[in-house]
């Protein structure tokens, strides 16, 4: 499978030539024009009132992104709820739980009760692994107290519930651009400056989950990972499809690193002049090994799996067992991945996560100010 994918993501990125790269180039073109006729023709009946948005008479948040691939959600989403929650708004998060998976319990319960959505957190203690809960909302329920994560796919159903059940008063949709379904006082998009569009195609020939047209529907655009990059023609792009959202700019700020099976923290310097094994199961690696090669560590070598994989035991142990005839210092995984790594014992190389934070580096006034407008309106 991971093959497979690597060798779809290389053609899309225009790393393959040949004939038969033709052949699947050609046939996802026509799968791709399909597809963004399917898009288009949905939001047109969303406009003109065949299919309604649901009220849920609070303020709701999406907080999403134009492309396939991870942009920075996570932390966004974290940000946002945390300065909400400090402002004094009953803040419930409402995910899809991509990738979770249900328990037998709360199939039973479905049956017997009717809707129930899964309760990751209560908002004082964490309910379900991250297998059941899914990774994203797992990894805000362990960072964030005080607010109630619900994973559903019915996210109109869910907020209904958060309502009723946690008496919200402004739910987060996370990944919630394309979910139509359930009306939003704001849209927030997110895009990833290390590749902003792709290769300007829609799905499956490129990476764009809808037309870049459709940004116009979003009140603030989130640029991320912009650290050393020239945003005068992203911004460009942006202004051409929506000259009036506020722009944000933001850095994925390293804060420190956890050891997964101590939960001791280390400063940042830690990796510097250390030989280390990079593993990660993430939609772009790159911009987090070039964060560890940043901090001076040596990066001896990489493992990549694909997005979301669940590490097996044999995995993490023959990746030990190389580190320690390398005489590896450490492993350092990202923070999504740490909640699907087995714990062994005992082991003979640490394993440690990078724990980061989103940073504002331009636009922390309208931030600020949106915050403002959702705790006092």
């Amino acid at each position: 499978m991971k093959n497979i994918r690597d060798y779809v993501v290389d053609i899309l990125e225009e790393r393959r030539t040949g004939k038969i790269v033709a052949v699947i180039k050609a046939l996802l073109l026509v799968l791709s024009k399909i597809y963004s006729a399917v898009v288009r023709m949905r939001l047109k009946l969303y406009q003109i009132g065949i299919f309604r948005q649901k009220p849920l008479g609070c303020m709701v948040i999406s907080v999403g992104n134009i492309t396939v691939g991870g942009t920075g959600k996570t932390p966004v989403v974290e940000m946002l709820a945390r300065a909400l929650k400090e402002g004094g708004r009953k803040v419930v998060i409402l995910s899809r739980g991509y990738k979770s998976k249900e328990s037998r319990l709360h199939r039973f319960f479905r049956r017997k009760f009717g809707f129930i959505p899964k309760v990751v957190s209560d908002g004082e203690k964490i309910l379900l692994n991250s297998l059941e809960a899914g990774d994203e909302p797992y990894m805000l329920a362990s960072n964030l107290d005080g607010v109630p994560v619900l994973v559903d796919r019915d996210r109109v159903k869910s907020g209904g519930y958060a309502i009723k059940k946690f008496g919200a008063d402004t739910l987060l949709l996370d990944d919630g651009f394309q979910y139509l379904s359930l009306w939003r006082k704001f849209d927030f998009v997110l895009i990833d400056c290390t590749s902003p569009f792709g290769n300007g195609r829609l799905l499956p020939r490129g990476f764009l989950r809808e037309p870049l047209e459709n940004l116009r529907r979003a009140n603030y655009i989130f640029l991320t990972k912009t650290a050393g990059r020239n945003l005068e023609p992203i911004r460009a792009q942006v202004r051409h499809f929506n000259p009036k959202a506020e722009i944000i700019e933001t850095v994925h700020d390293p804060l420190y690193f956890e050891n997964i099976h101590t939960g001791e923290h280390q400063p940042l310097d830690f990796v510097s002049g250390k030989k280390i094994y990079v593993v990660s199961a993430i939609a772009r690696p790159d911009s987090f090994e070039d964060a560890l090669r940043n901090l001076n560590a040596q990066v001896t070598n990489v493992f990549r799996f694909i997005d979301h994989h669940r590490f097996t035991y044999d995995e993490v142990e023959e990746i030990l067992r190389k580190a320690e005839q390398n005489k590896i210092e450490a492993i350092i995984i990202t923070e999504k991945d740490a909640v699907r790594f087995p714990r062994l014992e005992p082991i003979t190389v640490p394993i440690f996560f990078l724990r980061v934070n989103i940073k504002i580096t331009s636009g922390a006034r309208d931030f600020v100010d949106c915050v403002s407008r959702v705790c006092y309106s």
